[in-house]
């Protein structure tokens, strides 16, 4: 069931929305050659606890059948799509793209936002890459206001990806946000203009156009959460919370220091 957010709960999404944006501006100062991905989590445990707040992610079970997820944030690199788990085996090396994806509960509301990370010097096709899928999210951003419904975020996502020469990531969706991490309606990074739910003031959603190189298609990783690329290719991701306002939309998730 899709839930509209009332003024006092958007108050407080606002609130919440820039103090996780803090917190994801101050790991990616952190994501640096020889870095442990375990070493940015235990960085966000931190930080989140800073802005007394506490990790949407850890122990996070989408269903009853589920285990739960053991770190405060997602750490992907290159291939790794999504949800991969930090560990101090994983060091960040120079040439990596790293994908940074984390949500936090603040005053009992959740926001969720993810960046991509070029590491040193990335080669030219990496950083049309992460440009892309910066460009796509802010395309399906724009979408964004009543009436309007998810088919056109997903239109202007794909639009991007494909014009770039790069593909979306079929099974790997947005979705509502607030309440719990992951509500509805989802949000697809692909889809035809007037399709889906119709988009109301007062929704809270979660845009995140997940982009690759090659072919599109997924695989689990061995740790029953990772998300990579069939066919080894890299992948960038970038998302924001957005609530849909009378004119439109508003950015939960924004930071001065952040550009997107």
């Amino acid at each position: 069931m899709i839930s509209i957010k009332k003024e006092n709960e958007i108050k407080i999404l606002k609130e919440g929305g820039k103090r996780l944006a803090f917190v994801m501006s101050e790991l990616i100062k952190n994501v640096k050659v020889g870095v442990s991905t375990i070493e940015l989590d235990k960085l966000a445990y931190k930080l989140i606890k800073q802005q007394n707040g506490e990790p949407a992610f850890l122990n996070y079970r989408p269903d009853k059948k589920s285990k739960p997820y053991p770190a405060s944030l997602c750490v992907s690199i290159d291939d790794e799509i999504v949800h991969c788990v930090p560990s101090e085996k994983r060091i960040i090396k120079n040439g990596d793209i790293v994908s940074l994806d984390i949500g936090m509960k603040y005053e009992n509301l959740i926001t969720d936002m993810a960046y991509t990370v070029g590491v040193g010097k990335i080669n030219d096709k990496a950083k049309k890459l992460i440009e892309t899928t910066k460009t796509a999210l802010l395309s399906g951003i724009k979408e964004v206001k009543a009436g309007n419904h998810v088919g056109n975020i997903g239109f202007a996502v794909e639009k991007v990806a494909k014009e770039n020469g790069f593909s979306v990531f079929r099974e790997l969706v947005g979705h509502g946000v607030g309440y719990e991490l992951h509500e509805e309606p989802f949000i697809p990074n692909f889809g035809f203009k007037g399709d889906g739910e119709k988009l109301e003031e007062g929704m809270v959603i979660a845009i995140e156009p997940m982009i690759g190189e090659g072919i599109g298609k997924i695989i689990s990783g061995e740790d029953g959460f990772t998300y990579k690329t069939k066919d080894g290719k890299r992948s960038a991701h970038f998302e924001h919370t957005i609530v849909v306002t009378k004119n439109g939309c508003e950015i939960l998730t924004k930071d001065k220091n952040l550009v997107y």
